[in-house]
Formats: C-alpha cells, structure tokens, sequence
C-alpha cells in the first residue's frame, strides 16, 4: 500500500510540523512517503500527484480545509479506489458533515500520533483504530478514543532530518515544547486541552540544534511559552550559547505573568532583535476578557512590553467581535495597543471555530459565516456596517504600519489625532481609488498624501512626514514627490559645508520647520528650523543623517 502524508500550506514558506512527526514515526512502514502543497497551487495539479497513492491523509486547518476538500474530489474522479483520510483540528470537532461527503472515507480526530499508526498497521480493517470516524453504509461510525498520546515518545524526535536542506533556509521551522493549554480563552481552541504536556528535553534541543543549523526563522508553538520560569530561562541560554548569526526566534507569550527573572535574564544576556514575542492582548476591555473566561492585566502587560521593546521584536494582536466589546471598546483598545508601536500589530476578527464554547453563546446575537473561517458577520455589539469599516481600517493598518510605509507619519497622528480614526479613514478612502491587493508603492503615498490634504489641509508637519516616510522607503534617491528638498546648487553647497561624501553617496536635502531628529525619539514636534539629511547607498534603504 502506498500511502501520502501531506497537507496545503498557506505559503511556501511554511511548513507543516504535524506531517513531519507523523512520518517519522512511522517512517518505517514501507510505501509511506510526504509531500507539502500550497493553496495557491491548482487543485488538477495536486490532485493528479495524490492519484498515484492508495491512501492520501491530509492535516487539516481553517485557512485549508475548502481547497484541500476541492482536492480530495478530484483525487477520487481520478482513482475512485483511493482512501482519503483527513485529520487535524479542522476536523476534530462538528465533523459529521464532512465524513459525510461521498469522497471522504475517513477521519482522525484528536492527537493523530496513535491512530494513523494503527491505521497504516491495520488497513483495510480499520474497525477498532482509535479515535477513527468512518461510514457504514449510511451510518456515522466513531471508534473510541485513543488515550493520550505518550510525549515521552519523541525522546529521539527531529522531525526536519527528512527535508532538503537547502531549502530550510527560506521556511519557517516550527516546534513544540509542549502540548495545551492552562488558560481557557473561549475563542480558543487551545483551552480544550488544560493539561499541559511536555516533550522530552533532549529532543526539544536536538530539534532546535539542526534548526539553528540549517534554518533562519524558528517558531515555537507553546501557546505560553513563558509559563514555567525555568524552562524559558533553559531554552533562551540554550539558543544563545548555539545559534547561528542568521537565527531568528519567535515566542507566543503572556506578558503579564512574565516572571521577574525571564525580563532580568533578557535585559542582561539577550542580544537586540533575536527574539521576537507574539502576544495576544485581543481586548482591554475588562468585561469582554471576563465574558470569554479570559485573565488579563494590561497596564502590567503594557508595562512589560515597553519595558523590552529595545530588544525583543513584538507582534501584538487584538481580536475584533468579543462579546461585550462595542464600538467605543475597540476604537479603545485599538489606540491604547497602538501607542506601543509594535513593529507588527494585528487586528484578527472574531471566529467561532469548530469545537469551541463561543459557538454557544447565543444570547449575545452572535451571526458568523458558516463556512471556514467561520468570520464574525453581526452581534449584538456590533452591526455588519461597522464590521465591514474595520476591515477597511484593518487593510489600511496592514499597508501603512505593518508594511512599514508610513511608520513617522502614524506616529505623529497618535499625538495629533485619533489614530483609529485616521486609519478607518484612509483605509475607506484606499478602497475608493485602488483594490487593496493591486496597487503600487507610489499609489500608497498619493492616495495618503490625498486624504491628508482632504481631512488635515491645514496641517503642513502631517504632509512633510509623509514625505519623509515616501523619501525614507528607497535604496536609491527616487523621484521627488510631495515635498521637495533644496535645490540642486544650494544642495550641493549645503553637502560639502557639512563635509558628507557626496562622491559614493546620493542625498535629499529636506528644509523643515520642526525638529525630526526630536521626533523620532519622543515622538514630540519641536518647532524649530532645521534641515534633514537623507542618504541612499544604493544598497541598503535610506537613512537619517544627523549632523
């Protein structure tokens, strides 16, 4: 029997953790190989490489499941004898539907680690392979459960050894140090599982030794990495005494629990921009963590986050239709997150994801989309119209902040103006000129430039930063646009008074009535004049020249 591992990445460079662990527990079976797709891929193609199988399994997500369905149907156009097997968290819960469908032979639900085991060991007879859900004619058929799966038996684990090598460097390689969860966010389906599991410690660095060694980006999947204080402390010395210059790493933390001795160890020993911390703040509203079963401090997690944001890179999200969570509540949240400008910050909206408690809560007027990834559409807190408004703010945040095109300019309208405010209106404004996936770098500066000549015509700092953002966004001098710099003569004279090397370098010379260089570090308009210096290597993007 031939049988395929695989899955459909959302892009190339990830990578699916659960495929690997599975094959290598089972790499001995003969016939067993894995292979990884991604959805961008045409479903004939996949579909006619899975045909060649006896068995295909396919793990399961909600960014997945619609294509890898699509898949499964033409596998079994093209060899109706082939057995297809799906499992993953997509699957694991509300599965009736699915296991219904006339080209689905099979489910595991649950930790797939026992079962699929038994399953190739015992295949075709598959009635008593755990946590199996297969059909009898017209009749749904659940297997019981298998216990839970022994961590202990990746004592010898290291997933990645059966990939190219050379092609590491461009995925990101991901890890578990343990398994579940010990909060029980409602939205989350983490907090189905409150015991927390942990693999075995010489694994976990025999992993992370052939990542460092072979890969760039390595991202642990703990839920909450920091919650043993001794561990995180173990790993973090562990990856300094090993990686490679290239190494980056990324943590999901919970920043208020972040014990006194973790800060402590990364303020003495952890080198700027080797780590980054994922944490989830998902609203500041009180009532709307509680109404969850949510625990949060925010002015402690605030405080932490500034406190290591000279050396860890922070990515911060916030969750769009908790109950609870009115208009007022978000525009709150969004402006007290952003004010602690995390290079990253996502703004997610709620999904009522298959398994979990949130799908219960019918007094709160919940309607959400019934297909992946199961969207909020309505509540009683929020209409579809205001819905529909922050997903155009959430476009505009992820061009103008995220894709770091306007990082001075949206600093200052902190300060000036509402922040959510501004965003909402420009990302409404963005969808009346350009689609938000087809548009260029010059259309983000005009559309911007534009709307601030609209809405602050009276503002001459707003439109010069945005200038400043458009100059500081080049490797090479670019054509000048919405505020110029001085003259070709006077600028040539202004370069060689301040003794700059005008033979190996290009520069703009920005006339200003405010203090940039004061700016940027208290993000404070001093008025003041003075002249700004930028400069292109040709190489590397621009930068500020202080004199």
């Amino acid at each position: 029997m031939r049988s395929l591992l695989t899955t459909l990445n959302a892009k190339y460079i990830h990578s699916n953790l659960a495929i690997r662990l599975l094959y290598e527990l089972n790499q001995h079976h003969k016939g067993l190989e894995w292979k990884e797709f991604t959805i961008k891929e045409p479903a004939d193609e996949i579909a006619l490489f899975c045909s060649q199988y006896d068995v295909v399994a396919f793990s399961c997500y909600i960014w997945n499941i619609t294509p890898i369905l699509a898949v499964a149907k033409k596998i079994k156009e093209l060899k109706s004898d082939c057995k297809i097997l799906l499992g993953g968290p997509e699957v694991s819960y509300e599965y009736d539907e699915i296991i219904s469908l006339p080209f689905i032979d099979f489910i595991i639900v649950g930790e797939g680690e026992t079962p699929f085991g038994e399953f190739l060991n015992s295949y075709p007879n598959v009635e008593n392979v755990p946590s199996l859900v297969r059909k009898d004619n017209l009749e749904i058929i659940k297997n019981t459960l298998a216990p839970m799966f022994d961590l202990k038996n990746f004592e010898q684990s290291m997933p990645y050894q059966f990939d190219n090598i050379e092609e590491l460097k461009n995925k990101v390689l991901y890890i578990e140090t343990s398994r579940g969860c010990p909060y029980k966010c409602e939205f989350c389906l983490a907090s189905l599982d409150n015991k927390v599991r942990c693999l075995p410690d010489a694994s976990i660095k025999k992993t992370l030794l052939f990542m460092m060694e072979h890969g760039k980006v390595v991202k642990f999947l703990d839920r909450t990495f920091n919650i043993k204080r001794d561990f995180t402390i173990d790993i973090f010395k562990f990856i300094l005494e090993h990686h490679r210059p290239h190494n980056v790493f990324q943590f999901e933390i919970t920043a208020d629990i972040l014990h006194p001795d973790i800060i402590n160890f990364i303020h003495e020993n952890v080198p700027k921009g080797l780590f980054r911390f994922e944490i989830g703040i998902q609203t500041v509203n009180q009532k709307a963590n509680l109404e969850v079963s949510r625990k949060q401090n925010f002015e402690k997690t605030k405080r932490i986050i500034q406190e290591l944001d000279y050396k860890i890179e922070m990515h911060l999200d916030l969750i769009v239709g908790l109950p609870l969570d009115y208009w007022d509540d978000i525009k709150y949240s969004f402006e007290e997150v952003f004010k602690l400008f995390a290079p990253e910050m996502q703004l997610g909206f709620l999904k009522f994801l298959k398994g979990t408690t949130m799908r219960d809560k019918e007094k709160h007027g919940f309607i959400y989309d019934q297909n992946p990834p199961y969207q909020i559409i309505e509540s009683n807190y929020l209409s579809k119209e205001e819905l529909a408004k922050i997903v155009q703010l959430e476009h505009a945040l992820e061009i103008y902040w995220n894709g770091k095109k306007t990082i001075n300019t949206l600093k200052y309208i902190t300060e000036q103006y509402s922040v959510f405010e501004f965003l909402l209106g420009l990302g409404i404004y963005f969808g009346t000129k350009k689609e938000y996936h087809k548009y260029s770098l010059t259309d983000v500066f005009d559309i911007i430039t534009q709307y601030a000549e609209k809405n602050h015509p009276e503002d001459a700092v707003l439109k010069k930063l945005i200038a400043i953002d458009y100059y500081l966004h080049f490797k090479v001098r670019p054509q000048s646009l919405y505020f110029k710099g001085l003259e070709k003569t006077e600028q040539n004279k202004f370069i060689e008074k301040t003794g700059l090397n005008y033979h190996k370098y290009r520069y703009i010379v920005l006339p200003l009535d405010f203090n940039f260089y004061s700016f940027s570090r208290n993000n404070k308009i001093k008025q003041e004049n003075s002249h700004l210096i930028i400069q292109y290597s040709g190489t590397a993007k621009a930068e500020v020249i202080e004199i």
